[in-house]
């Protein structure tokens, strides 16, 4: 896309693909359904070989160092790689033909026994999707050759394999038949019935492999899937199996293709839109058809259904489309008085469907709905993004696809808890850090109104870690990059694409530029409404790689990496704070911070002394404790390259043509667990893996709802080994000052100065009793808190996030249980060990408690509180409705019950 003018102006639609079960316009019997997307999630068999070198051979390609691990024993094992039949599962994503994948003949692997149909697996797994093989761990012995902290010490690497048995009746014989699959960790490959269909081997990608030609009309068909996960092959923790919904879909042959349709919507206005869309047509049928193609535009209701009467319809279109082939339609629609998809809370995230209906001879041969949103954005080097005309900082996090104790595993209403909490601490927007979410994170992003910028790429062809992607990435950049753009372009919540993080080819020069500018130029030909981005830590305002994007993205060298006192004399780069660098020279750009801060603590944990700094790295007696593992909670301490948020607010202040940023990270995940490698999950989010919130919650809350009276108080009041000691005492607040008071003693009240973001109280002598801090806002009270002195553990308090759930398999009821003393507050400081049970129709899923350092598998009933807290995770049981209870006991204090009603 041209940049021709000072500001980047794009406006844009967009929304869910969605593949029908019911049509909703109009009654139709079952058996004349058109086409039909059904959930395969349930009932598979699942294997896994107990090591690498007693794996089978039928592997995706011979690596560099394939079987270089600690399983190497015995004599080497012959394989059949398994590449050259995989590769054409990529076709429809090659734009040029001449590039495109010939299939050699053959169906490698069906002599092998997991294959086939009439193999006895009744001694494998059963297991239920979606499926992550290594979250219930047991944590690997340390030290590993395959894993280690930067992958969580779960055993995801290895082979594994899926066999489910689906029915395709007689009548579907007229039929296309698709499965499609919205994540497999890593190098899927499938067979039906014995024949080799396709796979892909980027675990983060959606895809579709055609089982048609395989399939058994009328008789159970035996699906086999096989994975394998590379030692040293992620930066984080990456799961492993099935670890997204799978999907059979059945079509009539002339069809909307996959992925097919396009929103834009070029003019928006209170008065009206111009909605444009695009259809991709796919003709099965060795003869061309002509095909008439109408759409009409409704309102989406609340349970994600067309609602009322068409606002809008697009002019019919009549296309040829050939022989086993595809042919394009477009068309253009007003819509009167739009409703607008915005971020609240001062816009609402309305939403819109298309629903399109192919004929053929006069009668409907598909229906297909696309959901898309009506919203204008701009992308101003001075003013920022601009949602609907209205200037929306964007206050944002990156979230990394893991979901803590359940692992890879998506559950849509565990990342909705999530979202939830970002949106209480005032977050509007999450980047998918650093490759494609599951899908139904975008839904959940539309419906809710977040904003977001959807990344693919971590590496390129430079590697980061041994068996990384960039193993992969020369035979199947294209095909993941055109794949992730169609399939998400049409999400209202997607503002902005990159295309890399932090890739080492920023230093590359030229080479790694036009690198950078072939993968953008790819995204403009499938989406040329939404500008291009690829996250930068070290290319610098005069390198090649910043003249490729249409925004600029920062990773930390925006605020400055290790520039401040502290920071004097670590190893690495450092530099000031280049946001102004980067305007001066791309003064037509926006700038966005793709990765701020890089803070870090552990929940509830409090070291001394504490850094009079505004920003400090951790060291030990500085913020850490190398023997506990655990990292100071008063949230000044950051890795070697971060800032604190202190440090972050006072630059992105000084420079409010900033557009906002994204802080890492919003959820502690799995891995990377810096700077104590020898622990499981990080320590960098606002909020702990268990989803407690840390002090840091706070902080943002204050500067990011200013709306909003509260006041907080750190640390806890808990010391009785520091009675007359120094003991500091923060405040944030989004008051403008406060007065702390001891025991009823006033310390003082301070008011914030410029560019200050807590109020601090260091020379504070600790005695037990009560804090209590009294906000002001404009000189009149805003808000109050009071942390107290407790007394010893005597009883246990639960309290579920929801009482009532779905009794289908997939809902969740998060528990929160609290140590508590005689006086029914939390004991700040308690590792009581916690024991749950569950009775009636449901059962126990996983328990966490936040701490870092803990290895005790996620599926334990049992499990210590961390400082105060541990957390439950219940699921009702399949098409099991009733109540279900979950006791909550330790020895020694009065358990805790709470119910749950399963409906």
């Amino acid at each position: 896309m041209r940049i021709s003018s000072s500001r980047y102006r794009v406006f844009l639609g967009g929304g869910l693909l969605l593949l029908l079960t019911v049509l909703p316009l109009q009654a139709q019997p079952v058996q004349d359904l058109l086409r039909a997307r059904i959930l395969l999630n349930e009932d598979w068999r699942f294997f896994r070989y107990p090591s690498r070198a007693e794996a089978d051979g039928l592997v995706y390609d011979v690596w560099p160092t394939y079987r270089v691990d600690a399983d190497t024993t015995g004599a080497p094992q012959e394989v059949i790689v398994l590449k050259p039949w995989v590769l054409p599962t990529g076709n429809p994503f090659i734009r040029d033909p001449s590039r495109r994948y010939r299939r050699p003949p053959g169906h490698p692997g069906s002599d092998f026994s997991f294959v086939q149909p009439d193999f006895d697996d009744s001694g494998w797994e059963r297991v239920d999707l979606p499926h992550d093989w290594a979250i219930r761990g047991p944590f690997v012995e340390q030290p590993h050759p395959e894993v280690d902290g930067g992958m969580g010490w779960l055993p995801s690497p290895g082979v594994a394999w899926y066999r489910k048995k689906i029915f395709i009746p007689a009548a579907d014989s007229g039929r296309a038949i698709y499965l499609d699959v919205e994540g497999a960790m890593a190098h899927a490959v499938v067979w039906l019935n014995g024949y080799l269909v396709g796979g892909w081997p980027y675990g983060y990608a959606s895809w579709r492999v055609d089982l048609t030609p395989y399939v058994r009309w009328g008789a159970e068909n035996q699906l086999a899937i096989r994975l394998e996960v590379l030692p040293r092959s992620s930066r984080w923790y990456p799961g492993g199996g099935l670890y997204r919904n799978v999907w059979l879909v059945k079509t009539h042959p002339v069809h909307v293709a996959q992925w097919g349709t396009f929103v834009r919507t070029p003019y928006v206005s209170t008065d009206s839109a111009t909605v444009v869309l695009d259809v991709t047509i796919e003709n099965r049928w060795a003869r061309a058809v002509s095909v008439r193609v109408t759409t009409e535009i409704f309102e989406l209701g609340e349970e994600d259904r067309p609602r009322g009467d068409a606002v809008a319809a697009l002019p019919p279109r009549q296309v040829r489309v050939p022989a086993q082939g595809q042919a394009a339609v477009s068309g253009m629609a007003t819509v009167r008085n739009p409703k607008l998809w915005g971020p609240p809370p001062t816009q609402t995230p309305h939403r819109y469907v298309a629903v399109t209906t192919l004929w053929l001879d006069g009668r409907p041969v598909d229906r297909y709905e696309t959901r898309f949103g009506i919203r204008s954005l701009q992308f101003d080097p001075e003013r920022g993004l601009l949602v609907n005309g209205e200037r929306i900082e964007i206050k944002g996090v990156n979230q990394h696809h893991d979901l803590g104790p359940l692992g890879a595993a998506f559950n849509r209403r565990a990342a909705e808890r999530q979202l939830e909490l970002l949106r209480e601490m005032g977050a509007n927007a999450i980047r998918t850090a650093h490759n494609p979410p599951a899908p139904e994170l975008l839904e959940l992003t539309d419906r809710m109104g977040f904003l977001v910028l959807d990344e693919i790429f971590d590496v390129w062809e430079m590697r980061k870690t041994p068996l990384d992607f960039h193993l992969i990435f020369p035979d199947w950049h294209e095909q993941d990059l055109r794949a992730f753009i169609r399939r998400d372009r049409n999400h209202p919540s997607v503002i902005l694409w990159s295309f890399g993080n932090e890739v080492g080819e920023q230093g590359s020069g030229r080479e790694g530029a036009e690198l950078a500018r072939r993968l953008a130029r790819i995204i403009k030909e499938e989406d040329p409404s939404r500008p291009v981005t690829a996250s930068m830590n070290f290319a610098r305002p005069g390198t090649p790689m910043a003249e490729v994007v249409d925004v600029i993205c920062l990773n930390y060298q925006g605020e400055g990496i290790r520039d401040m006192p502290a920071y004097t004399g670590l190893q690495g780069i450092t530099t000031p704070p280049l946001y102004s660098a980067f305007r001066i020279h791309f003064p037509t750009k926006m700038i966005i911070s793709c990765e701020n801060a890089a803070a870090v603590s552990s929940r509830g944990a409090y070291l001394f002394p504490v850094t009079d700094a505004l920003s400090a790295p951790v060291r030990e007696g500085q913020g850490g404790d190398p023997v506990t593992r655990q990292v100071s909670g008063y949230e000044l301490y950051t890795a070697d390259f971060g800032s604190s948020v202190d440090k972050v607010f006072f630059v992105q202040e000084l420079h409010p043509f900033v557009a906002g940023g994204f802080v890492w990270s919003g959820w502690d995940y799995l891995g990377e667990p810096t700077p104590y490698y020898s622990s499981r999950s990080s320590y960098f989010g606002i909020i702990d893996l268990a989803g407690f919130k840390k002090d840091r919650f706070y902080l943002y809350q204050a500067r990011w709802r200013p709306e909003l009276p509260m006041v907080h108080i750190l640390p806890h009041w808990n010391w009785p080994d520091r009675v007359g000691e120094i003991t500091p005492v923060h405040v944030f607040t989004s008051g403008d000052e406060v007065e702390l008071f001891l025991n009823g003693r006033s310390l003082g009240r301070k008011k914030k100065g410029p560019y200050q973001y807590r109020l601090r109280w260091d020379d504070v002598r600790y005695e037990p009793g009560a804090l209590r801090a009294v906000a002001y806002k404009n000189g009149r009270k805003w808000a109050e808190a009071v942390v107290q002195t407790t007394g010893q553990p005597t009883a246990l308090a639960a309290e579920a996030d929801r009482v009532r759930i779905q009794a289908d398999g997939y809902d969740l009821a998060f528990i929160t249980v609290r140590v508590v003393d005689a006086e029914g507050r939390t004991v700040p400081t308690a590792d009581n060990p916690v024991r749950f049970t569950v009775e009636g129709p449901g059962e126990l899923v996983a328990t966490a408690n936040g701490d870092p350092t803990s290895f005790i598998p996620f599926s334990s009933a049992e499990r210590p509180a961390f400082n105060g807290l541990v957390l439950a995770i219940v699921r009702a049981r399949r098409g099991m409705p009733g109540t279900i209870t979950v006791t909550a006991s330790a020895p020694g204090l009065q358990p805790a019950r709470v119910t749950i009603e399963a409906q």
